[in-house]
C-alpha cells in the first residue's frame, strides 16, 4: 500500500500543469559563477524555453548549498527541487512535456550518446581550466568563487572546490593532462558535433531536442565567457556552423520578439 501511495503522490505531481512561479536557481551572475555553472544553467534555461514551460531565474549566493545534490542548477517547482538538465528533462517528460519524443530509438540512442560527450568532452575541459590552471584558478575562479564570503571562509571554500575539482580530474583521467591537450579535447568534440549538424538548423534536423540546449549552453557560454586567454572559444570560432547554430537559438527563444 504504501508503495502505492508514493507512485500515486508521484503521478499526481506529474499531472499537475506547470506553474507560473517555477523558479531556477544559480550563483550571482556578475560577481561569483563560473563557466562551468553558467554553462549549466543556460541549458536548462534554453531546454525550458524550447518546451515553452517559463522560469524567473533567480540569482543567490549560496545556490550551490541549496540545491539538495550540490549541483547547480536547480529549479523549484511546486513542491519539487530537481537539479541538473538530465533529471529536469525526465521530470519535464512527467509532466507531458518532451523535445525527443518523436525520435526513432536509433535517434535518442545518438542524442544521448553526444550528450554523453558534451559532458565528458565540454564540462570536464571547463573544469579543468577552471580550476586545473593555475593562471585561471587564481585570478578568475577562486576570487570569484569565494565572493560572496569573507575571509578566511573565503580562501578555504575556494581552495576546498579546487583541491575537490582536482581529485575529481584524477579520478576521470584528466589529473596529468596539460592544457593543450586539453584544448585538444575541445577542438575534437567541437569537430564530431560540427560534422553531426551539418547544415541542419538543430542536430535532429527541424526541431531542436535537449541536446540543442545542452550543446547551446555550453557553446554560447563559451563564446561569451572572459577568461585569461581566449584560446578556448578560439576552438569553437573554427566551426563555423556551430556559430550559426548558437546565433540561430539565441535568436530564436532568448531575443525579446516585442522589441
Amino acid at each position: 500500500a504504501g508503495l502505492h501511495r508514493v507512485f500515486d503522490l508521484f503521478t499526481s505531481t506529474a499531472a499537475e500543469p506547470w506553474p507560473e512561479s517555477a523558479t531556477l536557481y544559480q550563483p550571482l551572475k556578475e560577481d561569483q559563477i563560473l563557466l562551468s555553472d553558467c554553462a549549466s544553467s543556460l541549458a536548462v534555461q534554453a531546454y525550458l524555453r524550447m518546451c515553452g514551460l517559463p522560469v524567473q531565474v533567480v540569482c543567490k549566493a549560496n545556490a550551490e548549498y541549496m540545491s539538495p545534490s550540490g549541483k547547480i542548477p536547480f529549479i523549484h517547482v511546486g513542491n519539487q527541487v530537481v537539479s541538473e538538465l538530465g533529471p529536469i528533462v525526465q521530470f519535464t517528460k512527467a509532466k507531458g512535456n518532451s523535445l525527443s519524443d518523436s525520435l526513432e530509438d536509433v535517434q535518442r540512442a545518438e542524442m544521448k550518446a553526444y550528450m554523453e560527450l558534451v559532458n565528458n568532452m565540454l564540462l570536464t575541459a571547463e573544469l579543468y581550466i577552471q580550476w586545473c590552471d593555475d593562471a585561471t584558478a587564481a585570478e578568475i575562479s577562486r576570487p570569484r568563487y569565494s565572493s560572496p564570503y569573507s575571509w578566511p571562509l573565503s580562501k578555504i571554500l575556494a581552495y576546498q572546490k579546487q583541491w575537490e575539482v582536482r581529485r575529481k580530474m584524477n579520478a576521470v583521467g584528466w589529473g596529468g593532462k596539460t592544457l593543450e591537450q586539453v584544448y585538444e579535447d575541445v577542438s575534437q568534440c567541437c569537430q564530431a558535433l560540427s560534422q553531426r549538424l551539418g547544415t541542419q538548423p538543430y542536430f535532429f534536423n527541424k526541431q531542436p531536442t535537449e541536446l540543442d540546449a545542452l550543446v547551446f549552453g555550453h557553446l554560447f557560454t563559451i563564446l561569451t565567457t572572459r577568461l585569461t586567454s581566449t584560446e578556448l572559444a578560439e576552438r569553437i570560432k573554427s566551426y563555423s556552423n556551430l556559430l550559426s547554430f548558437c546565433r540561430r537559438i539565441e535568436q530564436t527563444y532568448f531575443e525579446d520578439k516585442s522589441s
